[in-house]
């Protein structure tokens, strides 16, 4: 799909999906180190080690969150294709990454199956702007298959849900549904099965993006198929000023081993989404950069000292 296409879904619809969008020569390194991070489909159902496995029984218990104990993972999340199409879909190259996380999902581990929500609650400290451009994007990449058993996000086109209010956030398909963990009024008491009849499977072979805005509703699904498993790595852009659209502060995780791995291998141009400051940025002297090598030992100096003409900011 051509950028403009791209660009045209998105704003008519809130997401877009492009199938094979990371090639699978692309996602090799990271499949050979995804057993590092996750059971494998034969580990968990036949439950190998149930300590391990136990965190996986509840719907949100198979994220992990980055760096990854594989550098590999960890620096897909990253691609440089996934960069290129949130600045495509938000119309700028001043990218900041707010949250990844690596998430793993298997056949009757748990109730996967979602009411249709957005996601802004968890992830803006204001309120949607449907009729604003976007400022952030949320991305699913799939390291595997995922077809319709084995339990793709499914969206719903911006038209069938214009004029929904900030609150209610959840929308069953049903009347009377109530939610015992959220606050009453966060939930519809009235059915809307418009939604679900509305909705797009996002269900696609691996190397797949599925892309929304915070405020494009979404749910996830079931999975089905006999021992099945399903791994992807959900990345979030935002537009750097955009201030109040966050999830985690990455300083403090910038101590442990597995992002210190994550430094040294990174380009300045991904390390730039984490708020590195860009080559050629008044912070880069021989003092800081001296600083960096002593912190990240394997740092290459290089790739940041070899401009100290203005940037932009």
């Amino acid at each position: 799909m051509e950028s403009s296409e791209l660009k045209e879904s998105w704003n008519r619809d809130g997401f877009v999906v492009v199938p094979r969008f990371i090639s699978d020569d692309e996602l090799t390194a990271s499949l050979g180190e995804l057993h590092e991070v996750f059971p494998s489909p034969d580990e968990f159902h036949d439950d190998v080690d149930p300590e391990r496995n136990e965190r996986f029984r509840d719907e949100f218990g198979g994220i992990t969150n980055f760096p990854f104990s594989s550098i590999e993972l960890s620096l897909l999340a990253v691609h440089p294709k996934l960069i290129d199409l949130a600045e495509i879909l938000l119309g700028s190259d001043g990218m900041r990454v707010y949250s990844i996380e690596a998430w793993a999902k298997y056949t009757g581990a748990a109730d996967y199956d979602q009411y249709c929500h957005r996601d802004y609650l968890n992830h803006s400290v204001l309120v949607p702007a449907p009729s604003a451009p976007a400022e952030q994007v949320e991305m699913f990449l799939y390291l595997v298959d995922v077809p319709a058993e084995l339990g793709p996000p499914s969206y719903v086109a911006r038209a069938i849900s214009t004029g929904l209010p900030a609150l209610p956030n959840w929308y069953p398909a049903a009347d009377g549904v109530t939610d015992p963990d959220a606050p009453p009024h966060w939930t519809s008491g009235l059915g809307h099965p418009e939604l679900y009849t509305s909705e797009i499977s996002a269900a696609g072979p691996a190397g797949t993006v599925a892309a929304y805005r915070l405020d494009t509703f979404h749910r996830g699904t079931d999975l089905s198929r006999a021992r099945g498993a399903r791994f992807t790595i959900h990345v979030n852009f935002r537009i750097r000023t955009t201030d109040w659209v966050g999830r985690h502060a990455w300083p403090s995780r910038s101590f442990i081993q597995e992002w210190v791995d994550f430094v040294v291998r990174a380009s300045p141009r991904q390390l730039q989404l984490f708020g590195f400051p860009p080559p050629g940025h008044a912070y880069w002297t021989d003092e800081t950069l001296a600083g960096m090598a002593l912190r990240y030992p394997g740092f290459d100096v290089n790739n940041w000292a070899i401009s100290r003409s203005p940037t932009r900011q």
